[in-house]
C-alpha cells in the first residue's frame, strides 16, 4: 500500500486535555517512523473556550499542516460544528457519544472513564485508544504511547484505552495508517529545541517572566534545572529579567532572557544599556498578534521593525530568525556565541507558530560549538572599553586580579569612567560602530541564508521564520525556489542577492499586514514584485498558501 500523509484533528474544551491528546497522536506516529509536525490552537482563557489539535504525519520531512485531515476526534460538539468542513470523502469521525451528536464512530467515552472513577480528562486516552484501532495500529503502540504519558493511575488508563480500542472494532483499518522502516525520532517544540540550543552553546542562567509564547522556555528549562546545570529565575517583571541578566553577564555568566512583544517593550531601556555598556545577552522575542495584548495565544510575524530598531541612540546588534525547531536549536547557540564574541545584544525572533508547535527533529549536538569573546590576558593596565580596529575590546569580570571592571551606561572613555568630552564622545561611539563591520566579516563565514526548492528557477518566494514551512511545501508543487534569510541584521544581501536576480517573479510571505520583510529587503535594494499577507493570528496551512500562489505566479 502507498505511504502518504495522514493527518488527524482532536478538538475539546479547555480542560479535556487536547494538548496532551495532540501529543500523544503525535507519539503514535512518531513510533512508526512518521514525519511529524502539531499545531496547538487555543484562546486565551484560564478555564472554558475551544482548544484543538492538528497532528500531520509524513513519510517524508514536514514542516507545517494542511486543511483537510483524515480523522476528526470529537470531545464536544463545537468540534464538529467548527471543523465538518475539513472532512475529506473518505474521513472517519470518532466522537464521545454522551457529548457530541455526529455521524461516524460514536463511542460512550465518558461513560468508560466513569465507570473506572478516573477523571473525565482520561477521555482523551479512550479517544487514543479508538484512533489506533481506526488507523490499524496495534494496541501495543498505543499502550507503549500511554505509559510513556502518564504517571498516575496508568493501568486504569491502558485499561481505559484498551477499551476505546475494542469499541472501535467495527472501523479497524478503515483509515489505514502502513508503518514505516524509519526509526522513532525526537520530538520537540520550538521552544524546547530553542532552549536545548541554548544549553549547548553555554547558557548558565534563564530570566524570564511568563509571556505567551515564551513562557514554555521558562516552565522546561526550570524543570530540568538540575539536570541541565543551568539556573532558572523568574523575577517580578520583565525590567527586572533584563536588569538581572545584564548583571549576571557584567559577572561573567552567560545569559538569556524570554518575553514576547509587550514585555520586551518594557526591556527597550535595557536594550539600550546593553548597548552603551557592551553587554552580552541573549533575548528571546516571541511574537504574538499585536499591539498591545493583541490576540496573546496566536500567532504573527509583526515585530520584525521593533527588532531592528528598538531603543534609543545608535548602536550594533544582531537579530536572527529560526524557521522551524531544528535552525531554533543551533541559532539559539549562536545568538548566545555572537553576544559573547561582539559583546552585543542579540535578538532571537521567535513567533508562537514556531514556539509552540511540535516537529520531528534531527539534531546534531556536535554541530554546536561553544565560542567565547575576547579575554583579557591580564597584562597591562585593563581598559574595559580599549580602543582597536575591530571595536572588540578585551573583556575581564570582578574578582580578576589587576582589574578594575566598570561598565557605564553613560558616555565613557577607554577605562569606563564617565566623560562629556566631545572627542572621547566621538571615539567611542566610533569604536561601537566598528562591531558592525566586524560582525558583518563574521557572518559572511556563516550560513545565514537557506534556499530550497527548484535552485535554478526564476520564481522566487522570500520568507522568514516559521512561514518557511508552508512555503518551502509550495514551492515544491509549483518548482519554485524559497529564499529564507536567517539573520534579518545584519541583513546578509552579499548572499541573498545571488538567489533574487532579475527574470522571474519575486514573492514575499510573511505573517503581517505592513509588509516588513519585503520593506526590509526593498530598503536594500532588493526587489520584491509581490507580498502575500497574513494577519488573523493564524499560520498559513500549506493549502492556503498554495492557492495564495496560485493566484500571483499564475
Amino acid at each position: 500500500m502507498e505511504k502518504r500523509d495522514y493527518s488527524v484533528l482532536v478538538g475539546g474544551q479547555a480542560g479535556d486535555g487536547i494538548r496532551q491528546a495532540g501529543n500523544a497522536t503525535a507519539r503514535l506516529f512518531n513510533r512508526l517512523g512518521y514525519w511529524v509536525f502539531a499545531y496547538d490552537d487555543y484562546p486565551s482563557l484560564i478555564r472554558g473556550g475551544y482548544n484543538f489539535a492538528i497532528v500531520r504525519a509524513s513519510p517524508a520531512k514536514i514542516l507545517a499542516h494542511g486543511d483537510r485531515v483524515d480523522t476528526l476526534v470529537a470531545l464536544n460538539q463545537d468540534a464538529i460544528d467548527k471543523h465538518a468542513w475539513r472532512l475529506k470523502e473518505k474521513s472517519i469521525v470518532v466522537f464521545d457519544s454522551g457529548k457530541v451528536k455526529a455521524e461516524g464512530l460514536g463511542l460512550p467515552m465518558g461513560d468508560i472513564v466513569k465507570k473506572r472513577n478516573l477523571p473525565p480528562i482520561v477521555r482523551n486516552t479512550v479517544a487514543l485508544g479508538a484512533l489506533a484501532s481506526v488507523t490499524g495500529v496495534e494496541f501495543n503502540l498505543a499502550e507503549a504511547v500511554v505509559r510513556s504519558s502518564i504517571t498516575r493511575r496508568v493501568e486504569e488508563n491502558v485499561d481505559a484505552a484498551k477499551e476505546g480500542y475494542e469499541l472501535a472494532g467495527s472501523h479497524r483499518g478503515a483509515i489505514r495508517v502502513e508503518p514505516l522502516n524509519g526509526r522513532a525520532k525526537p520530538l520537540l517544540t520550538g521552544n524546547e529545541a530553542m532552549s536545548l540550543g541554548a544549553i549547548k552553546g553555554g547558557l548558565k542562567l534563564y530570566v524570564a517572566y511568563p509571556m505567551t509564547p515564551s513562557t514554555s522556555i521558562l516552565h522546561y528549562l526550570s524543570a530540568n534545572a538540575d539536570r541541565l546545570n543551568i539556573t532558572v529565575v523568574h523575577p517580578e517583571n520583565e525590567i527586572a529579567v533584563i536588569g538581572m541578566a545584564e548583571g549576571a553577564a557584567y559577572c561573567g555568566t552567560r545569559a538569556m532572557v524570554g518575553t514576547s512583544g509587550g514585555g520586551f517593550a518594557l526591556m527597550v531601556e535595557h536594550l539600550s544599556l546593553a548597548g552603551q555598556a557592551e553587554i552580552p545577552i541573549a533575548i528571546v522575542l516571541g511574537q504574538r498578534p499585536g499591539p498591545s495584548t493583541g490576540v496573546p495565544t496566536y500567532t504573527a510575524q509583526g515585530d520584525l521593525f521593533f527588532a531592528l530598531f528598538a531603543g534609543h541612540g545608535e548602536f550594533p546588534r544582531v537579530v536572527v530568525a529560526p524557521g522551524d525547531a531544528e535552525e531554533a536549536y543551533h541559532l539559539s547557540a549562536d545568538a548566545l556565541n555572537l553576544a559573547w564574541k561582539f559583546q552585543v545584544p542579540v535578538i532571537l525572533l521567535s513567533d508562537k507558530h514556531l514556539s509552540e508547535s511540535t516537529y520531528t527533529t534531527e539534531l546534531d549536538p556536535k554541530d554546536v560549538p561553544v565560542e567565547t569573546g575576547i579575554r583579557w590576558d591580564g597584562q597591562g593596565e585593563y581598559k574595559r572599553y580599549s580602543l582597536n580596529e575591530s571595536g572588540i575590546s578585551p573583556m575581564a569580570f570582578p574578582g580578576m586580579k589587576s582589574a578594575t571592571v566598570k561598565l557605564n551606561s553613560y558616555a565613557h572613555d577607554e577605562y569606563g569612567i564617565t566623560t562629556e568630552d566631545p572627542l572621547l564622545i566621538e571615539k567611542s561611539s566610533e569604536k561601537r560602530l566598528k562591531k558592525i563591520k566586524t560582525i558583518e566579516d563574521e557572518l559572511r563565514k556563516r550560513e545565514t541564508v537557506r534556499v530550497y526548492g527548484e535552485p535554478t528557477s526564476e520564481n522566487v518566494i522570500v520568507t522568514w521564520g516559521s512561514t518557511k514551512g508552508a512555503a518551502v511545501e509550495v514551492a515544491e508543487r509549483y518548482h519554485a525556489k524559497v529564499v529564507q534569510p536567517l539573520y534579518l541584521l545584519p541583513l546578509p544581501t552579499w548572499e541573498l542577492g545571488k538567489h533574487m536576480q532579475p527574470g522571474g517573479k519575486v514573492v514575499c510571505v510573511e505573517l503581517n499586514s505592513t509588509a516588513q520583510l519585503r520593506t526590509w529587503l526593498s530598503y536594500h535594494g532588493l526587489r520584491v514584485d509581490e507580498s502575500i499577507l497574513k494577519y488573523d493570528g493564524r499560520p498559513f496551512t500549506v493549502d492556503q498558501l498554495e492557492k495564495r500562489i496560485e493566484e500571483v505566479v499564475r
